[in-house]
């Protein structure tokens, strides 16, 4: 398959070198090595791609280039009557997106005996948590504790997680798997039923739980199905252009928007549930993107409009493998499972770089630099890539380790002619996750009431930079959190007279501040037509 003359004359370096690099452990870096790394090569540190808020509760943070124009951009509804008198929808808890948070939550609430209703931009299950790969972490063996995953996690976050944030994360994470075990997940265990796990970047034990490779997928194909058993309400292809705020300033609904036919729909309920995932449709720097189609930043915008602060909106992940050839599947995910069976990062000389199981935005800035900064890179048709030396997996740990391990992996390369078995493949780093997002509570509520959030719309869990596979436990702990809490919450509340009032106050900061953005906000989905 890699016919091109430069790629081919890299790929002998590799092949040669192989059997000195499986006996290599590169060294992990020292703090000191990964702070200059990080400064020099990570896209979080490149000061012209970013700007300054100018209005609303960050006013005064800088965040990307991106997001700003559309935090500070145009309402879809600026100029547009909405009779909020009349409600299309009424429910208890009504929950804005239909992935691994959404799902959770609804059947929390409806645990709670309160009635709650989804809304989805696309389909239920749509949802970067269905792109998940690798798998979720939980620190349920001898020999591991939840304070050593928090102490993993706080570190590899850069110290900046909200503490009590990531203490229920952590805690919570052996009841999570449970959960999902008991819902119907099958997790990959030996022939006595004991659970398969291991290494991820930046863990110092074994307590990653995966599905194959398919771990996000079965996760969402289960909480959905049980979503759908239990007849809880799903209006697809909707999508929330706005929240309704009632006179004291407490969230009681949503403007809705059908993504088909572009009709209004007023959606009441006492309280809401943003889930709407990541924001890596956006390209930031002009990166590809692991995400999936919707994952426009649609929950930071409503939030921020409605007035709650968002946390760490300056940091995004970077993961440091995604498909950097052939152009069919540029920036789709290869899970960092591939590393944690085997594999090695190769350069363009045949050289292992680092160690395999650095965090994910060392990795990343290590690659960029090996293909920058000292030119080490394999030249592609989108640019530099270099070698994940994928036969090294099964020279370690027997023929067949592959197939069983990473299936998903070793279907995609072969649908373009890449057995990953015998060839190595090319990697660069991909936009993935967005670490920052709306700041909530330990109950799941941000700093407007009755509105809650859950899953990746959420800021501050994971700190500056997430380890592997706590974002799949991250959608489970607080999609159940957002929705046992919102659901009791519901019990007691009153619904207001629903108003667009924020909206009117917020353009006036900005009509005040100078800015003048026609970029209509929120986006909803990504534009890929040609231009010019």
């Amino acid at each position: 398959m890699y016919q091109d003359a430069a790629i081919q004359a890299s790929l002998k370096k590799v092949e040669a070198a192989r059997k000195a690099n499986i006996r290599l452990d590169p060294p992990r870096m020292s703090a000191e090595e990964k702070d200059a790394l990080l400064k020099t090569y990570h896209p979080d540190y490149r000061e012209s791609q970013f700007t300054t808020l100018l209005v609303g509760p960050n006013k005064g943070e800088k965040v990307p280039l991106e997001l700003a124009e559309l935090l500070e951009g145009k309402s879809r509804l600026e100029g547009v009557s909405v009779d909020l008198s009349k409600a299309d929808y009424t429910t208890d808890v009504l929950i804005i997106g239909g992935g691994g948070a959404g799902a959770s939550a609804a059947i929390e609430a409806d645990n709670n005996g309160v009635s709650v209703m989804i809304v989805t931009k696309l389909r239920m299950g749509d949802a970067n948590t269905m792109m998940a790969e690798g798998g979720i972490q939980a620190a349920d063996k001898p020999g591991d504790s939840p304070a050593q995953h928090f102490l993993d996690a706080y570190g590899g976050g850069h110290f900046a997680a909200q503490k009590d944030l990531l203490y229920k994360l952590v805690n919570e994470a052996p009841d999570a798997i449970r959960w999902l075990s008991d819902l119907g997940v099958e997790f990959d265990k030996t022939t006595d039923g004991t659970m398969i796990t291991t290494h991820g970047g930046g863990t110092s034990r074994k307590r990653m739980h995966a599905a194959k490779d398919y771990s996000g997928a079965e996760i969402m194909r289960t909480v959905r199905d049980e979503v759908l058993n239990r007849k809880i309400p799903v209006v697809d292809y909707t999508a929330a252009i706005e929240l309704l705020l009632d006179e004291h300033g407490r969230c009681t609904g949503a403007v809705l928007q059908n993504m088909e036919t572009g009709e209004l729909l007023i959606a009441r309920a006492k309280t809401v549930i943003l889930a709407t995932g990541g924001a890596g449709r956006l390209h930031y720097q002009g990166f590809p993107t692991s995400n999936h189609y919707g994952a426009t930043a649609d929950g930071l915008i409503l939030a921020y409009r409605a007035g709650a602060r968002l946390l760490y909106p300056d940091t995004l992940q970077y993961h440091p493998t995604g498909a950097a050839f052939p152009a069919q599947i540029y920036g789709a995910l290869v899970t960092e499972k591939v590393r944690s069976v085997g594999a090695m990062l190769i350069n363009a000389e045949g050289e292992a770089f680092m160690n395999p199981l650095e965090t994910r935005d060392v990795s990343a800035a290590s690659i960029i630099r090996e293909c920058n900064a000292r030119g080490k890179g394999v030249p592609t048709p989108t640019g530099f890539a270099v070698w994940l030396d994928t036969p090294m997996i099964e020279l370690k740990n027997g023929e067949g380790t592959i197939e069983k391990r990473i299936p998903a992996m070793m279907r995609m390369f072969a649908k373009h002619g890449i057995d990953i078995r015998k060839e190595p493949i090319l990697v660069y780093p991909t936009l993935h996750y967005q670490n920052g997002g709306v700041k909530i509570t330990s109950d799941g509520q941000t700093d407007i009431e009755n509105l809650f959030a859950a899953g990746e719309v959420v800021g501050g869990i994971h700190g500056r930079n997430r380890l592997m596979g706590n974002s799949l436990l991250d959608v489970i702990v607080f999609g159940r959190n957002a929705g046992r809490n919102a659901s009791e919450k519901s019990k007691v509340v009153s619904i207001g007279t629903a108003t667009l009032d924020h909206l009117s106050k917020f353009n006036d900061l900005l009509r005040k501040a100078g800015v003048h953005d026609d970029t209509l906000s929120p986006r909803l989905l990504p534009d890929y037509r040609r231009k010019g």
